[in-house]
């Protein structure tokens, strides 16, 4: 492995792991009112096109960064969908 890869592993750790905080807060609380709906559909999307970009050049740094970022802006995502329609509902 050289030195570019290890770099972007790197970068790809720090990025994929700044969603964990708020994927655990928003399970924990349910809280998603302060949350974007649009930017979280479209940071969705981007994070699955990054992911197909990876799979088709076999960028193993971009591949594993997006495979993993994409489960926690789901997770958020799916959240806030659910979330609140369930408090428009109560």
């Amino acid at each position: 492995m050289n030195g570019f890869t290890l770099i972007g592993l790197a970068a790809a750790a720090c990025t994929t792991a700044a969603f964990i905080p708020q994927a655990i807060k928003v399970i924990r609380t349910k809280d998603t009112r302060s949350l974007s709906l649009p930017m979280y559909i479209i940071f969705t999307v981007g994070v699955l096109l990054w992911l197909i970009y990876g799979i088709l050049v076999k960028d193993i740094p971009v591949i594993a960064a997006n495979i993993i970022t994409s489960v926690f802006s789901a997770i958020i995502l799916v959240s806030i969908i659910v979330y609140r329609r369930d408090a428009e509902y109560s």
